[in-house]
């Protein structure tokens, strides 16, 4: 039998539906953030069933690391790029979270990844996390924590410069602009720790070799 809060969900729901983020559909009543039909059908990599993936020979011999991997495929229209948006831009940090948890169950079929000590999120500079309100990669490594059961860092890597978007760089001039925009604040504290180290979205991979090389 319902209660009052239920019959209270539903009366509001009528007026202001819960949006599924990468399609814009209304959501069930069982369904958050992301319908059934886009979770089933979002253009899944599956890097993580294969160490040689092409993500992995992107970076090969720019620093050390033991796998390499992205949850989906991002290109322009697709609902992958609607869920970035959404988390980036549009207040919706949840986002980042549900990703997290829905790559997390993936990642605890497959042994490599239950080694990790804890996950590390690519830092904001203060003053565009103040203007933004939250971390997207930090939202996306409290999904993965959440459910790989694994602590989160976010006061050992710190992010020293405010650089402007990447997005339209070269390799060679994001690697410039990123060689000294992070620092370690103990690198003593992560001696023989086996990191997780996350990011929302990779490209050339100079944000991720510039984290790991500090």
């Amino acid at each position: 039998m319902k209660n009052l809060l239920d019959y209270l969900k539903d009366f509001f729901s009528l007026f202001f539906p819960d949006l599924c983020a990468a399609c814009g559909r209304n959501l069930f009543k069982n369904e958050t953030i992301i319908c059934t039909h886009c979770t089933y059908n979002l253009p899944y990599t599956n890097f993580h069933r294969d160490p040689l993936n092409k993500m992995a020979r992107q970076i090969w011999g720019r620093f050390p690391f033991e796998q390499a991997i992205a949850f989906v495929y991002f290109q322009k229209g697709n609902k992958v790029q609607n869920l970035m948006h959404q988390l980036k831009y549009n207040k919706k940090p949840e986002v980042g979270i549900k990703l997290g948890e829905l790559y997390a169950r993936q990642l605890m079929r497959t042994e490599a990844w239950q080694k990790a000590d804890l996950i590390i999120p690519v830092p904001l500079h203060p003053k565009r996390l103040k203007k933004r309100g939250y971390n997207q990669s930090e939202q996306i490594a409290k999904g993965l924590a959440s459910v790989l059961k694994l602590p989160v860092s976010t006061q050992q890597l710190v992010r020293r410069e405010n650089i402007e978007s990447q997005t339209k760089k070269s390799r060679f001039t994001r690697y410039e602009n990123l060689t000294e925009a992070f620092s370690v604040k103990d690198p003593s504290e992560l001696i023989d720790k086996h990191v997780l180290l996350v990011d929302d979205v990779m490209t050339t991979g100079a944000t991720m070799e510039a984290c790991s090389i500090e």
